[in-house]
């Protein structure tokens, strides 16, 4: 309940919270975005025949990993790795989720699979960052927690 008190007590009109979100946001969607393209690019390179969901399951892992790894491996700068790590995972697990969910949805219904072709990856990638964003400034506005 409180939760939900703040969020509607929040200024969602603050710039410098924005801007924080989208810089947060972006190295997330990098990281998210090696794991889950580089499957799906995989896949459709070396042409095993794998379901689509299947692919996009395995894409949305590898996507939550990297991201993982990324965000670990630039929090080692400010701190030391176990809690780097503990911090990588509990930060903004549900933001990855969203992201990873978003880009292979957007994938899926544009391509009607698991398909990259230049035109659709910028779509992926909108989505992917558009998605959590919202998510991320509340985090930062409401409760106060960044991942970098």
């Amino acid at each position: 309940m409180a939760a939900l008190t703040a969020s509607l007590a929040i200024n969602w009109q603050c710039t410098h919270t924005w801007r924080r979100a989208s810089y947060n946001t972006l190295w997330c969607l990098i990281g998210c975005s090696i794991g889950d393209l580089g499957t799906i690019a995989y896949f459709q390179i070396t042409g095993i025949p794998w379901p689509v969901w299947g692919i996009m399951a395995l894409a949305i892992f590898n996507g939550l990993m990297t991201s993982i790894l990324l965000e670990t491996i630039i929090l080692m700068r400010q701190m030391a790795l176990k809690l780097a790590f503990k911090t990588a995972i509990g930060m903004s697990l549900i933001s990855m989720i969203g992201m990873e969910a978003a880009m292979n949805i957007t994938d899926v219904a544009l391509t009607g699979g698991a398909v990259l072709t230049w035109w659709v990856i910028p779509f992926m990638l909108f989505a992917g960052f558009i998605t959590p964003l919202p998510y991320n400034y509340w985090r930062l506005k409401a409760l106060g927690k960044a991942c970098h």
